[in-house]
């Protein structure tokens, strides 16, 4: 059992994956975003809806969704989930996109990953649909802004 003072996933000298046998499973929930600023060029073509690869806003959107699913993959030791919802949403803000990523579970360990990972690719979608256009598109900040559930409850951005 790790101390709380030692990181979860590394004990004895090397890497691990947390032993969540006996964690019974609870509802848990999380919320990410990143977000793209987009050039003048680029914002001008998502505005005329000109791109050559379609609507990035709904390539995007499929793409967080399937990388959600995918998050054990893709991070070396988390644990497969099975979500119960992902849900991501894209609006404009004034640098650009903004990328929100929402995802749920009854599982014994949480879904940060999962919010993270949906965010992440999905930011990555936008910027390999805009690309031909401008490649100054840029990438982040990318963060939590909530988690729900779990042994250590509740957690936002504005707390501490």
């Amino acid at each position: 059992m790790a101390r709380s003072d030692e990181l979860s996933h590394f004990g004895a000298g090397r890497p691990r994956m947390v032993d969540v046998t006996d964690k019974q499973p609870h509802q848990r929930a999380a919320l990410a975003e990143a977000l793209v600023q987009i050039p003048p060029a680029a914002q001008e073509a998502l505005d005329r809806a000109t791109l050559p690869k379609g609507d990035p806003l709904v390539v995007a959107q499929l793409a967080g969704i399937a990388a959600a699913k995918q998050t054990a993959s893709l991070i070396t030791l988390c644990h497969p989930l099975p979500l119960s919802w992902v849900d991501v949403r894209i609006e404009r803000c004034p640098e650009g996109l903004r990328v929100e990523a929402e995802v749920r579970t009854a599982a014994a360990t949480g879904v940060e990953m999962e919010a993270l990972t949906a965010a992440a690719v999905a930011a990555l979608n936008l910027y390999d649909l805009l690309k031909a256009v401008s490649k100054g598109v840029v990438i982040g900040p990318l963060r939590l802004l909530e988690k729900r559930g779990g042994k250590s409850g509740s957690w936002s951005a504005g707390s501490p």
